[in-house]
């Protein structure tokens, strides 16, 4: 089983991140977004050096049970293990939009959100979420951060309140017709003849990670690229003796693992244990 460790280490070890002109010479992608999934999924798998697809493709089936849709949440389940939402910004800054999904802590079986197929792809009930926020240029990969959703976002119930407070609300509303919906809600026959409804829809984002973690890292706008990950302490012990001694091996002077304590996103007047990783050249 692969791990956060190891992706990291492949990353660093491949040192390539012209990841539009790589993937698109291999006819995996049409885009930078499609461009950076597939380099995450690589990562991960350790092919980002693979050019034979058929071995590629074989790898991945044996590293991950699902490989996402286009509109539901997970992008990537690691068999046995994490599950990773890629997303990109073409602004540094940039937050990130969710849309209609807010922030996760994990990703739960139970969800709405998720498609039966993935519901299906392995038993499982909670999965920790990395978020993978790759911010591109041109054709290049500038930044990668990964991020473990429970040291990012708050637990479930803050939003769910906030969503069944409103949805609530709206359905107090005199004289119009509902219906059942997994939006915030739907007014049917809003004028006299019937034929106009509205959506209510909830458009979420989460703060960029170099905002949120500012404290710990300062980006130099002079770096051809940058990773940062920010995994908590618990996780990292967790990860496999083999996996932890591969990433301390790596003997390069803009790479980095430090302790540090960073807020805990249930209440900052806590502070969690992480492992700071990072690569800046």
């Amino acid at each position: 089983m692969t791990n956060i460790l190891e992706a990291i280490c492949n990353i660093v070890e491949q040192d390539n991140y012209d990841i539009r002109t790589i993937y698109a010479g291999r006819n995996r992608a049409n885009s930078m977004g499609e461009a950076l999934e597939a380099y995450i999924k690589d990562a991960f798998a350790n092919t980002l050096s693979e050019d034979n697809e058929e071995m590629r493709l074989e790898r991945h089936a044996e590293k991950f049970s699902w490989l996402g849709s286009q509109n539901n949440p997970p992008d990537i389940i690691i068999r046995g293990g994490d599950a990773i939402e890629v997303k990109k910004t073409e602004s540094p800054l940039a937050n990130l939009p969710l849309n209609s999904s807010y922030p996760k802590a994990d990703l739960r079986c139970d969800s709405p959100m998720i498609t039966s197929a993935c519901r299906d792809c392995e038993d499982w009930e909670t999965k920790p979420l990395i978020y993978s926020v790759g911010h591109t240029q041109d054709t290049s990969l500038k930044s990668l951060w990964l991020i473990y959703g429970d040291i990012y976002a708050a637990k479930q119930e803050t939003y769910e309140r906030i969503k069944t407070t409103i949805s609530s609300g709206v359905g107090e509303i005199s004289d119009v017709v509902f219906s059942e919906t997994r939006e915030l809600g739907r007014v049917n026959q809003v004028d006299p003849l019937g034929i106009t409804a509205l959506r209510i829809r909830g458009m979420w984002h989460i703060e960029n990670p170099r905002k949120v973690f500012d404290y710990l890292h300062h980006t130099d706008t002079t770096n051809t690229f940058e990773l940062v990950s920010i995994v908590p302490l618990e996780k990292w012990n967790e990860c496999c003796e083999e996996s932890r001694e591969r990433i301390e091996r790596i003997n390069k002077l803009s790479f980095s693992i430090a302790d540090a304590r960073i807020k805990n996103p249930n209440n900052p007047a806590n502070l969690i244990d992480v492992k700071l990783i990072k690569y800046c050249i």
